[in-house]
């Protein structure tokens, strides 16, 4: 059987168009009706075709996970160009990420909405709001360079070498235990949503809330994981 390294760029690509399709569709799914998924597609096979170029198999990381890396980024890149998330959105979320950081620095314990409201000097309604929007637009919340100067929760490259390696270690760990220590019931729903891979829907039912609620629990949690994980990379930039 034949190597990554061995095939062409052509085979590679043509080999592993299946994977571009399965991830635009996977990312679409949790996106809002307006984003294209014929768009992603596009953009995820730029991605592919880059992948092929630049893979080398001596670097520990199959070709098909260092794809779907290539391939995911070049798609949340097409996503950053357009205007379904606007910056005001980030900046939002980004905010509330702070105020929760602070207090949860500050009392040692779980922050909650009301209070999240007080330190931004906002209603808990627009609170639930932010936290709706950054349901919405998780995909960039967490994976990949915020707006405005904004900090990165990318893992690193797999196939970029040891210190990459140890990096993707660190940070999935990192973020294993952020998610383990979120409140049960933000838990529970990241649990059913990305290891069960249920729809905000199908979430509500099990919990007997609305889909609504549903999605500003799911917001909450990243909003939560996106404060505690910014603490981590301080701490790990100052060690």
């Amino acid at each position: 059987m034949s190597t990554p390294d061995a095939l062409s760029e052509t085979d590679l690509v043509r080999r592993h168009a299946d994977l571009v399709r399965r991830i635009a569709h996977h990312l679409a799914a949790r996106l809002p009706s307006s984003v294209d998924v014929d768009d992603l597609i596009q953009a995820g096979v730029i991605g592919l075709i880059e992948a092929a170029r630049h893979y080398s198999g001596d670097r520990g990381a199959s070709f098909e996970t260092y794809a779907g890396i290539r391939i995911r980024g070049a798609m949340l890149d097409e996503l950053r160009q357009t205007d379904w998330a606007p910056r005001s959105v980030h900046r939002r979320v980004r905010e509330a990420a702070e105020a929760m950081r602070a207090i949860e620095q500050a009392s040692g314990r779980d922050a909650r909405e009301s209070e999240v409201a007080e330190r931004m000097g906002i209603s808990v309604d627009e609170v639930r709001e932010i936290l709706h929007d950054a349901a919405r637009c998780q995909v960039l919340s967490l994976n990949a360079a915020g707006e405005d100067g904004d900090e990165t929760f990318d893992s690193p490259d797999p196939a970029g070498g040891p210190l990459d390696a140890l990096q993707q270690r660190e940070f999935r760990e990192a973020l294993a235990e952020a998610i383990d220590e979120l409140p049960e019931r933000e838990r529970l729903v990241m649990s059913m949503y990305y290891d069960d891979e249920l729809n905000l829907r199908e979430i509500g039912a099990v919990l007997d809330v609305s889909e609504s609620r549903v999605c500003q629990i799911h917001g909450q949690a990243l909003v939560r994981l996106r404060a505690r994980l910014k603490g981590w990379k301080q701490m790990r930039a100052a060690a």
